[in-house]
């Protein structure tokens, strides 16, 4: 069963992990429900929901990232503040970005400072499910 968080990540961040260069996102926390997707706000100056990013395994500090990827190395030598490694095995882009006006009027969402179930947006979830995507990573 999917269940995902929705969180915030800034767009230098995004762009390597739609080129593929970031193959995990580092979190400070673990929600205490379990997931496996993760429905991504882009920051300013983009302000929109834009990726889907679907995670297969998570790393808990100190255990180590075996892959090469942006932050990786960091991550194994502890110089992040993040204690958990969200292994990202598959990234879908939104044709359409849902802009934050738009995400605020219809659907009540305010951009996650840390993260927020999917259940808190259920319109907005089934919407994402059902919009049309382009897989980038399978």
């Amino acid at each position: 069963m999917e269940k995902g968080i929705f969180i915030s990540i800034k767009p230098e961040y995004t762009k390597r992990i739609e080129l593929l260069e970031k193959n995990y996102e580092f979190r400070k926390y673990l929600p205490k429900e379990s997931f496996n997707l993760l429905y991504v706000y882009e920051t300013y100056p983009t302000c929109s929901l834009k990726y889907i990013l679907t995670i297969d395994n998570i790393i808990i500090y100190p255990d180590k990232i075996k892959d090469n990827g942006y932050g990786n190395d960091d991550f194994n030598n502890g110089l992040k503040k993040s204690k958990y490694a969200y292994h990202i095995s598959k990234v879908e882009k939104l044709d359409n970005p849902i802009q934050l006006n738009i995400l605020k009027s219809k659907y009540g969402f305010t951009a996650p400072q840390s993260y927020a179930y999917d259940s808190r947006y259920k319109e907005l979830t089934n919407y994402i499910k059902k919009a049309p995507k382009k897989v980038i990573k399978k």
